[in-house]
């Protein structure tokens, strides 16, 4: 069985896959050494394993992986089942790149937009060919909350809400109205914008906050909330079954 670590900028998400299939599925904190080897120790038929890191992590956590599997460390040096045309590929985030590969994997003959909403919102663009062609970076929504409060000498850091009205009544519900509804507008216009230039486009909703978007935004999304963990899976296979 294959072990798929994804540590991100808050928190490492593991999951335990059979050929295609994810069997288990763990989340903690981005440097919490101790619970992915608690995961590990509790799932004894690991033989391969892939990390991925958009952060420094504990040297330990290397280590055992090392010591106690086949393991791939993925980065832009490693061979991938699409073709990488972005212009600085040592600088890529490795989640977006597995994310493009689950998604080609998933609409093979499409070209395909990968939204991530995360600590970022990250827009990533597959084509029907299988050629990844890079994006775009903006603020996710806890990170524009934070940027308001810290970057204001007044303005309160406001905790994360579903719904929200147009027009806010009080400081609060202003900085609620502005964010969500302003990050939908933009999701929005950027998907279009898309659509202009690919009409066959399949869009593809992932990351923690995919939840927020999957209902709000005017156009249809696939949401696919494992779509990194799952990219990396394939990566881990296609390198063991080419090498």
């Amino acid at each position: 069985m294959n072990l798929v670590i994804d540590i991100g900028n808050t928190f490492t998400k593991l999951a335990l896959f059979q050929n295609a299939e994810m069997i288990a599925f763990s989340q903690v904190l981005a440097t919490d050494f101790n619970g992915i080897n608690q995961f590990c120790k509790s799932n004894p038929a690991i033989t391969h394993a892939i990390i991925s890191a958009v952060k420094t992590y504990p040297a330990e956590t290397e280590i055992y992986l090392k010591l106690n599997y086949s393991t791939l460390f993925f980065s832009h040096l490693t061979p991938l089942p699409i073709q990488n045309s972005y212009l600085s590929p040592e600088t890529l985030g490795e989640d977006r790149l597995a994310a493009a590969v689950a998604a080609h994997q998933l609409f093979p003959h499409q070209p395909v937009l990968i939204v991530d909403a995360g600590t970022a919102i990250t827009f990533d663009l597959v084509n029907e060919n299988g050629e990844y062609m890079g994006g775009g970076i903006s603020p996710g929504i806890r990170t524009r909350y934070k940027a308001l409060h810290e970057f204001t000498s007044k303005l309160p850091f406001v905790d994360f809400i579903d719904t929200t009205p147009l027009i806010g009544k009080d400081t609060i519900a202003s900085i609620q109205s502005g964010v969500l509804n302003g990050v939908i507008a933009e999701v929005d216009g950027i998907i279009m914008q898309y659509q202009g230039i690919y009409p066959d486009i399949q869009i593809i909703l992932t990351g923690g906050d995919h939840y927020y978007f999957d209902k709000r935004l005017k156009i249809k999304t696939f949401a696919a909330p494992n779509l990194v963990l799952e990219g990396l899976n394939r990566i881990l296979n296609f390198n063991l079954e080419t090498h």
